[in-house]
């Protein structure tokens, strides 16, 4: 039974949000990583935290930094919680919240591995707050209209790549 309701929460947060949790690949997080030297000490926040791999690792990479992860999806959401406590990572908050609803302004750097209807959806509410010197980092999909300061290929499978942008 309890199966039963982890899947059905994973599917419904999928049909609600156009995506499944999809975690970042190790290659990935360490280019992220990487990608966020000289991006000031200001909050990072992460737009679809998942499972929480990417902020974990933010949060002990960074201590002296703000790290947030926003989620929709319950279980990774509670998954990303329980590894944060067991780890006592004081620095990291994960919100059980849609991104799209939540003001970004406080952030520095904003890190996500969304899709493109998701980057659509970015590109608008970037625009519509007026949301400027800030760092984005994408994992494999671009931001639509705007031309991305860095663009890397990782080793993996598919060689995806990662973008990151100063808007």
């Amino acid at each position: 039974m309890s199966t039963l309701l982890v899947v059905g929460s994973i599917v419904w947060s999928t049909a609600k949000v156009g995506i499944s949790p999809m975690p970042s690949s190790r290659k990935a997080r360490e280019v992220i990583i990487r990608l966020m030297a000289n991006t000031g000490t200001g909050p990072v926040y992460d737009l679809g935290s998942g499972w929480g791999g990417l902020v974990i690792r933010l949060a002990k990479k960074h201590p002296d930094r703000k790290i947030v992860g926003y989620e929709v999806s319950f279980v990774p959401w509670l998954v990303s919680v329980f590894f944060k406590k067991t780890l006592g990572l004081d620095n990291l908050e994960i919100h059980k919240k849609d991104f799209l609803l939540v003001d970004l302004s406080g952030a520095d750097v904003l890190v996500c591995f969304l899709h493109t209807d998701g980057m659509r959806d970015v590109a608008k509410k970037l625009a519509a707050e007026k949301i400027s010197n800030v760092f984005l980092i994408s994992n494999y999909f671009a931001l639509p209209s705007c031309q991305p300061e860095t663009a890397m290929l990782i080793s993996d499978f598919y060689k995806s790549p990662i973008y990151r942008y100063r808007l």
